[in-house]
């Protein structure tokens, strides 16, 4: 299993400016290659190999105007053009969206393999540097000095903190002891989500809760002149403030995705269409501006809530505790169907609350009643599929829809066809 590491490094003069060196020269040679490969495509139909970029970093290496190349480590600059490659490949498999050109004020790195990084008595040596970086470890039980990583990634965030990742091989955790427990989830924007035990985890609203700062720094930062220091201190203190944010949303995350893994050997949520619920709203309105405000403020708040990243990591912890995530289709009805008798509505407004079940007269709390139904979709699909990982429909549940789920043990979860 490959694991990672990353924490703050404290780089003096000196190793700033190497290392700044290093961060311009890796984005020219990743812009300079994105340009001439789709120039080459373009207009000639021709397609770069990642050979081809090989040879053409070394011409360029030997040239005049570029000749500033070889003051830093080639590692980063070969690493460069291995990570274009592979985004190639992955854009014409339609695993990802066109590659595109590295801004030098957003987010810097520089990936340094074997070969170009040494760690000696628990200090980390880069290559093209005499002295080791200063490094604030943050893990007592791991030995550094015992750390054999694979790569070591040097970043740079837009408001000047440097940082290390340290990947490493490691073997399998153990899994995690049975709990005897199971849990449905059903995710949200008035309360993050609502677990089928009754309990409901609040919003935080992160972005909500620092909007005025947010807006006052920006202001701030508009009225400095374009070019000047004052406008680069300004800038710093606007990213500052979405480090903030950024960092309080990914410790709430990982907070509540922990605890669920660890308090539940099955945990069922919703296939959510994230990108569908925030794309933009066209078409006519009743007032004008009115829907589409509503639709922008919706859409602040799903972004800020992050579903996709809260998967993502419920899937990649539960893998590591063997644990089972089942993963239900996004069109069941569990919002609408009765928990108790398996009733299904044929309305339900989206205002609505708690409802009450026509047929048994079961009083519903609307979150409450869907993270039940998507508990006892996910058990259908964990006790039909112990043994399948691809994931296959499910039978009905009293009157309701038919679903699909997914089971997961060992390896990523996958929504089910």
């Amino acid at each position: 299993m490959r694991t990672a590491y990353k924490v703050r490094v404290y780089p003096d003069s000196e190793q700033a400016a190497q290392l700044g060196r290093t961060f311009g020269c890796v984005r020219l040679v990743w812009n300079k290659t994105l340009a001439e490969r789709h120039t080459a495509y373009h207009q000639r139909g021709e397609k770069t190999s990642y050979k081809q970029t090989d040879h053409a970093l070394t011409e360029w290496k030997r040239g005049e105007d570029l000749a500033f190349l070889s003051e830093v480590s080639s590692v980063p600059l070969q690493q460069a053009l291995r990570h274009q490659h592979t985004a190639f490949g992955n854009f014409f498999a339609g695993r990802a969206k066109y590659p595109r050109f590295k801004s030098r004020t957003a987010r810097q790195a520089a990936h340094y393999t074997r070969s170009a990084f040494r760690i000696r008595n628990g200090q980390v040596f880069l290559a093209k540097q005499t002295r080791p970086l200063e490094v604030a470890w943050s893990w007592p039980q791991v030995d550094l000095t015992a750390l054999n990583p694979t790569m070591v990634v040097l970043s740079r965030e837009p408001d000047g903190r440097y940082y290390a990742t340290f990947a490493v091989q490691t073997h399998d955790p153990q899994p995690a002891p049975e709990c005897n427990s199971q849990v449905g989830v059903d995710l949200g924007v008035k309360d993050f989500a609502t677990l089928s035990t009754g309990e409901k985890i609040a919003n935080p609203r992160h972005v909500e809760r620092k909007a005025k700062n947010l807006a006052r720094y920006q202001r701030r930062m508009a009225r400095k002149q374009r070019g000047s220091n004052n406008r680069r201190k300004a800038k710093r203190k606007v990213a500052a403030a979405h480090r903030k944010v950024r960092h309080a949303r990914q410790d709430f995350l990982h907070k509540t995705t922990t605890r669920l893994v660890r308090e539940h050997d099955l945990v069922a949520v919703e296939d959510l269409n994230v990108s569908g619920m925030t794309r933009s709203c066209r078409g006519a309105v009743d007032a004008p501006g009115k829907q589409v405000a509503q639709k922008s403020g919706l859409n602040r708040s799903v972004l800020d809530a992050v579903l996709g990243e809260f998967r993502r990591q419920l899937e990649y912890k539960a893998h590591r505790a063997k644990r089972t995530i089942a993963v239900v289709d996004r069109w069941f009805p569990s919002s609408k169907t009765c928990s108790d008798c398996g009733h299904l509505l044929a309305k339900l407004s989206l205002g609505t609350r708690h409802w009450t079940c026509p047929a048994c007269r079961t009083r519903h709390d609307r979150d409450v009643n869907a993270a039940k139904n998507i508990l006892a979709a996910g058990r259908v699909a964990a006790r039909e599929h112990s043994g399948d990982a691809c994931g296959a429909g499910v039978s009905r549940q009293g009157s309701s829809l038919p679903q699909s789920a997914t089971k997961q043990e060992t390896g990523p979860v996958r929504a089910g066809p």
